[in-house]
């Protein structure tokens, strides 16, 4: 159950010619990849692609009308082998998946496919995973490219350019022989706009075709010595056929501006926010139309030596906007000028900063240092954008500071991990601090308060393995964590597979909340779901004992705390050998409010009897402890002040977004904490009994109430 549904939307995939497309870049990518004829299409989810892999598998009778074939691949390694099938037929192929953390696990692959060069367009659309909003190492996929010959592609973040590049990849790449990345930022990805469709084309040569008519090149299967020949195609033939074909395709693009003493040369994905500056500066205008001349860089390896040259050639100073580190862009543009006897002076990671998101603000201040420096009268002239610094440094804002608390990523209101890292907090009171090897996921945000639990993260499904040099005899056994998306993308060889060969004694928990819930909630082997598409309902229990793990506990209730924490105190001190294997069972709660709510609202509107389980504290029984906010942290419990005048310390409090999963009254109980939390049931369209015995509660209640307030003394 992915975290958006595009049912309705990948309807307009089938516009055909000369019809207008509207919708946002993951979109577009889609109709783009339709447009060029297509064979196959593969990848695997993760920010800010993974609604791409949504649409596609929305779309996925769409596709198959047109002979496409579409597959949700186990990892970015199983979808970057998937473009082998360009590599002996002309058939084209594409996949994607978020970058860098996705193109490291699928470097082999890549590597292979660069090497022996493909017949067919193979193209790798990498949602490039860099900034404020990342949630991965702050790396580059240019190094990639660089280091693999790929070439990669960096468009202007708008509609008909994400298009445009998407159907210029697959003719370069068959052009030159070589893969094609196409980068997307996280704000391409989903940028609104429209185009001009064009009818979508099926494969010229099918995937059927190539299964009924096998060929062989071993010129192209990457061993020696083929493989040393393939290092010469790359530079002699590939690399001058992609940039005769960028050239001729003018796949950069050179905007004139009437201040053509100076001049901008930018990345592609970095348009919008050069000209949002230039706008603050009063230098542009809405409708892109700039006083500075600027060279987009929808290509950014390979670079044009000649149209740069040309560019800088007559300009006093010349601005490189390149977002990230290392400058590789920089570098190599002064190592072009210099080549080319070109005098034009180079500014750029000495006005900008070296690393970081190139946001507007940022940009704003590079712009400033640089037409300082180059070309003090333009600046005396433009617009003076205003500075955010003093507002930002105002006696208000650091008012705040001491009241509004920082508030790290946590879990989502009754997520069924938070009470597994309560048990863990409760377990780790009694036997002492353990290692804790984390994993990526859901569960990463346990390092935060208030568990504060875990070490290290190496990778997707490495939590296993990143605890084995800690496997040695000692007084406490170290704990891996590891999520269900993780286990199947890496974890049940690597982690488990290795931990039973090695005969590690650790403790591996398992979180199996039915679905790649930090993706966006795909679907996974399993998945409790019956997926049309797709083969669900195989349990990680029978996997993980099909590679040799003999202790194994399965709980399928992880708001049951105290179960928890029993379990987890078993595997960090039975003496038994061998992994120790705990798998923590309970659905996601966002998925399972995304399916349960419209039934559960529909069911209400048609008047049938619906309950619902809200959870409260008793103000008169809490000791404002707050032990259970500390063993929780679920955002939907908070403080308010007492009605007591005699209790000064606030009472703990739970507002409206509870989904009533109950796991603060678990960790209250199993904690030996206080009986203050209480269940209230609200019943939707009650019966005529129900009303009946309401009333007359209601009654006896203000009864009771309004004697108690009687004898109340007065206090003058």
């Amino acid at each position: 159950m992915a975290e958006r549904s595009f049912a309705r939307e990948v309807q307009d995939l089938k516009l055909t010619a000369g019809q207008e497309f509207r919708g946002e870049g993951i979109l577009a990518v889609t109709k783009a990849l339709l447009q060029s004829g297509v064979g196959y299409v593969a990848g695997y989810q993760g920010a800010p692609i993974s609604h791409l892999m949504d649409v596609l598998s929305d779309a996925q009778d769409i596709m198959a009308d047109l002979g496409v074939h579409f597959e949700a691949s186990a990892s970015e390694a199983s979808a970057a082998s998937t473009l082998a099938a360009s590599v002996m037929y002309p058939i084209r192929g594409a996949v994607t998946w978020k970058s860098t953390a996705g193109t490291n696990v699928a470097s082999d692959a890549l590597s292979n496919l660069a090497s022996g060069g493909v017949m067919g367009g193979a193209v790798i659309v990498i949602g490039e995973d860099y900034g404020e909003g990342s949630s991965i190492m702050q790396e580059r996929t240019h190094a990639f490219a660089m280091k693999s010959q790929m070439w990669l592609l960096d468009p202007r973040p708008n509609l008909p350019s994400i298009v445009r590049a998407v159907e210029d990849a697959f003719e370069l790449s068959e052009a030159s022989n070589t893969p094609v990345m196409l980068e997307l930022r996280i704000r391409a990805c989903h940028v609104h706009g429209s185009f001009i469709a064009k009818d979508n084309v099926k494969p010229k040569f099918t995937l059927a075709q190539a299964l009924e008519s096998p060929r062989r090149d071993t010129g192209r299967i990457v061993l020696p010595p083929a493989s040393f020949i393939h290092e010469q195609e790359k530079i002699k033939q590939r690399w001058p056929a992609a940039v005769k074909f960028i050239r001729e395709r003018g796949m950069n693009e050179t905007f004139a501006g009437e201040h053509d003493d100076i001049g901008i040369i930018l990345q592609g994905g970095m348009y919008n926010g050069v000209m949002r500056a230039l706008q603050l500066f009063g230098l542009a205008d809405i409708w892109g139309q700039s006083k500075i001349p600027l060279h987009v860089l929808n290509v950014t390896y390979p670079l044009i030596d000649e149209d740069l040259a040309d560019f800088c050639r007559g300009k006093r100073a010349v601005l490189m906007v390149e977002e990230g580190q290392p400058d590789y862009l920089e570098q190599a543009l002064h190592a072009i000028l210099r080549k080319a006897d070109v005098p034009t002076r180079l500014c750029g990671k000495d006005v900008l900063p070296m690393g970081g998101e190139y946001t507007a603000l940022v940009l704003v201040d590079g712009l400033r240092k640089f037409l300082d420096r180059h070309a003090p009268a333009l600046l005396r002239d433009a617009r003076t954008p205003p500075d955010p610094g003093p507002v930002l440094r105002s006696d208000a804002v650091k008012a705040l500071l001491p009241v509004v608390p920082p508030r790290p990523p946590s879990f989502c209101t009754g997520c069924p991990e938070r009470p597994i890292f309560s048990a863990m907090k409760l377990v780790q009171q009694e036997l002492g601090e353990h290692h804790v090897a984390a994993d990526i996921g859901c569960h990463l945000f346990s390092i935060n308060a208030p568990f504060n639990i875990g070490a290290t993260t190496m990778g997707y499904g490495l939590g296993a393995s990143s605890a084995a040099a800690m496997q040695v005899k000692a007084g406490k056994r170290p704990i891996s964590v590891m999520g269900d998306g993780g286990f199947w993308h890496n974890g049940l060889a690597s982690g488990v597979s290795n931990a039973v060969f090695n005969k590690h004694d650790g403790v591996i928990l398992l979180v199996d909340n039915h679905y790649s819930a930090a993706t966006g909630g795909q679907d996974i082997p399993s998945s409790r779901a019956a997926n049309v598409s797709r083969s669900t309902n195989h349990p990680i229990e029978a996997a993980v004992r099909g590679v040799g793990a003999t202790w194994v506990k399965r709980i399928d209730n992880t708001y049951s705390v105290a179960k928890m924490r029993d379990t987890l105190r078993e595997a960090l001190t039975t003496k038994d050998g061998g992994p120790k294997i705990v798998i923590a069972a309970s659905e996601c709660m966002l998925n399972r409010q995304r399916r349960e709510r419209p039934q559960f609202n529909a069911a209400v509107k048609r008047g049938e009897r619906r309950v619902k389980p809200r959870f409260g504290v008793d103000e008169d029984i809490c000791t404002g402890d707050h032990a259970c906010i500390r063993l929780s942290g679920c955002p939907s419990l908070s403080v308010k002040d007492s009605c007591d005048p005699l209790k000064e310390d606030p009472v703990a409090a739970i507002d409206n977004t509870c989904v009533g999963c109950g796991n603060c009254g678990e960790v209250a109980e199993a904690a030996v904490l206080c009986p203050s939390f209480y269940r209230a049931d609200i019943v939707h369209n009650p019966s005529r009994f129900e009303r009946f015995v309401d009333g007359i509660r209601n009654r006896i209640i203000g009864t009771l109430q309004r004697r108690r307030d009687a004898s109340r003394l007065a206090l003058a």
